[in-house]
């Protein structure tokens, strides 16, 4: 295999012109059948082969840089600088992360998982080269999912004032996560169907604009020219009317035509955009018809594209989107939002249903929440569905925009809590604690998949701002039975260790397990595991609210109880846990305290069982806590 000569960065130049689109193949080849068994993102990889080995062709790495806006296309350039044997331990816990890394290799210059953050990092990275005095070639490289988002705007702005060279490479599939929406999607397609672009080579303007009497004048007839050549046939001109070169559009799986644009590129005394077409999937029909199921794919059989295991069991992303369309049936006043994700967040059966209550943003977080701030002040009650990671995008909006005015928008999080293999950029594990700071925001978390309905509804009546936290993963389908109707602020009682006829407490020390959302769960777990080591005494609290706390009810089970445990799946600093620690602290009770959290650090990717024993979050860790506090308490 022509793969098997590539062991480091700047292998590919070695490989004969002839071979490149066979080793193209044997790439698409090797990213399907790794994927194939530990998931990851395909689709996107697959899109991006011939464009990431033309860059390699043309850079030096790791001297020059390439900045991989999201980093879901980085695969192929991870193969490219030797990192053939992590795909073995791709995702997974200790082994190879599915993003860019610095830590990982010194060709990876800035770690990625958000969208809109490559033009910004890039041209930081160019304008230190410039300061240092140094002579790298760098690139960020973008999607035109991504140009929906507002910091790449930004960024462009701030980049066209630059004045040495630096490239922008915009990978155009018509993709994000699900198709493109919007003007600029719009923009980009009136590009990819015109055929009569002119492109007046930058290099003749370069040249003479040095002759200051003959050629300077002559530079500016051409370019205005150009200019004016290039408003005839690509309505807008975005890129150029900002003041950025634009070069393209090229197609993307030539790798000649790349190459050849990409060392124009680096002639242009400035920012400028090389617009390259691709095709999301390329290369594997599956992903081709697809694309929005392949994004993020779990393991899957090859030959038909299916997953590997199929799901038997509701996930929390289901039971919302099946809950927010029986709502939108009865409540005309609820609409939808999502930023590029209507697949992702279970909003696709709304969006069919009530396309005229659905709101597409695009790769648009800060956009979303204020739009939905707005549509609220207009009298509708938005639900906006985001992952948690995300939603720190919209933190300021949340605040400023939603929670100062108390504008009643729900709050749809999900992917709160680990999320596993997309690592430190997706862990959903800090939200409890910057949405509590909120004043004028109500933060609530379900038990099981009931509770997340009663909660949605719950919050459609309030009438003031709500964020509704629930995990990755299948739905809790237990305790049916426990089902208090949602009472704004109060906690609700899962088990009590007093005797239910007689009143009194059986011997033994007295614990109460105050647990968060997806937590509850585990405190069954743990209820079962203390039983059989004698303790019986054990309570159940289910929280269900993170602000406002239920400090009457809280300050019951300190009362009650010789040991308190605090349950919750986010960072201690600013959680339920601390606050509580608070609340009893104030009170004169002592009971003994145990919070268990996740550490005030970042999490790496991995299995989400495996990190949460690795974290000591998992039943038998909490268990160890808890058993050795009850030898300590019986020692006094």
């Amino acid at each position: 295999m022509i793969l098997d000569r590539i062991k480091k960065e700047n292998d590919i130049k070695k490989i004969p012109p002839k071979d490149l689109e066979l080793l193209a193949a044997e790439i698409r080849e090797f990213l399907i059948e790794k994927i194939s068994v530990n998931g990851g993102h395909l689709g996107a990889n697959l899109g991006a082969v011939e464009l990431t080995m033309a860059l390699h062709l043309t850079l030096n790495l790791p001297e020059d840089k390439i900045v991989w806006d999201v980093g879901h296309q980085s695969y192929t350039h991870k193969l490219l600088t030797g990192r053939r044997e992590g795909f073995e331990s791709l995702r997974q816990y200790g082994g190879m992360s599915g993003f860019p890394k610095r830590k990982e290799s010194d060709c990876d210059c800035f770690d990625t998982g958000h969208s809109t953050t490559s033009i910004s990092a890039g041209l930081g990275l160019a304008q230190a080269r410039d300061l240092l005095h140094k002579k790298q070639t760098i690139v960020a490289v973008i999607g035109d999912g991504s140009l929906t988002g507002g910091m790449a705007y930004e960024a462009l702005n701030n980049a066209a004032r630059l004045e040495t060279n630096y490239i922008i490479v915009l990978n155009d599939n018509n993709m994000s996560i699900s198709e493109n929406v919007g003007g600029v999607s719009n923009y980009l397609n009136s590009i990819r169907t015109d055929s009569k672009y002119l492109d007046l080579k930058d290099s003749i303007y370069y040249r003479l604009i040095d002759n200051e009497k003959y050629g300077q004048p002559l530079a500016r007839m051409i370019q205005r020219t150009k200019n004016g050549l290039k408003q005839l046939v690509i309505p807008g001109m975005l890129f150029e009317n900002m003041g950025v070169t634009y070069l393209g559009p090229v197609d993307g799986h030539d790798i000649t035509a790349v190459c050849k644009v990409l060392q124009e590129a680096k002639r242009v005394k400035g920012a400028v955009v090389v617009h390259v077409m691709t095709h999301k999937g390329r290369g594997y029909a599956p992903a081709e018809r697809h694309p929005a199921r392949f994004h993020g794919a779990v393991p899957f059989d090859i030959e038909t594209g299916l997953p590997a295991k199929p799901q038997t069991k509701a996930n929390w992303t289901d039971v919302f989107g099946t809950v927010i369309n029986k709502l939108g049936e009865r409540e005309e006043k609820v609409v939808a939002i999502t930023a590029a994700m209507p697949d992702g967040t279970g909003l696709k059966r709304f969006k069919n249903r009530f396309p005229e209550r659905f709101f597409d943003v695009g790769i648009a977080e800060e956009h979303a929440v204020t739009f939905a701030a707005g549509l609220a002040a207009g009298g509708m009650i938005p639900i906006v569905a985001i992952y948690s990671s995300f939603l720190q995008r919209g933190f300021d909006q949340i605040i400023h925009d939603v929670c100062l005015q108390e504008l009643p928008v729900i709050f749809a999080v999900d992917r709160a809590g680990l999320v596993g293999a997309d690592g430190e950029t997706h862990q959903g594990i800090f939200d409890i604690s910057f949405l509590s700071m909120i004043p004028n925001m109500t933060v609530m978390s379900p038990k099981n998949k009931w509770e997340l309905s009663d909660m949605l509804k719950f919050a459609v009546s309030l009438g003031k701002p709500v964020a509704i936290r629930y995990p990755r993963g299948t739905a809790y389908d237990e305790l049916k039975e426990c089902r208090e109707p949602i009472e704004w602020g109060k906690a609700e009682w899962i088990t009590r260790y007093c005797d239910a006829q007689e009143g009194e407490s059986r011997p033994g020390t007295k614990i109460a397990l105050l647990a968060f959302g997806s937590m509850v769960e585990t405190a069954m777990r743990l209820r079962e595991k203390l039983a059989d080591q004698g303790e019986e005494n054990v309570s159940i609290l289910n929280l269900r609210f993170a602000k406002p706390l239920d400090e009457e009810t809280v300050l019951q089970a300190a009362a009650e109880h010789d040991i308190v445990v605090t349950l919750e799946e986010n960072i201690f600093e600013g959680g339920v846990g601390q606050r509580i620690r608070d609340c009893i602290d104030a009170s004169g009770f002592s009971p003994v305290f145990i919070p268990v959290a996740l550490p005030d650090n970042y999490v790496e990717h991995g299995n989400v069982e495996i990190l949460k024993k690795e974290l000591k979050i998992d039943t038998d860790s909490i268990c160890s806590l808890i058993t050795d506090a009850v030898k300590e308490a019986k020692k006094q």
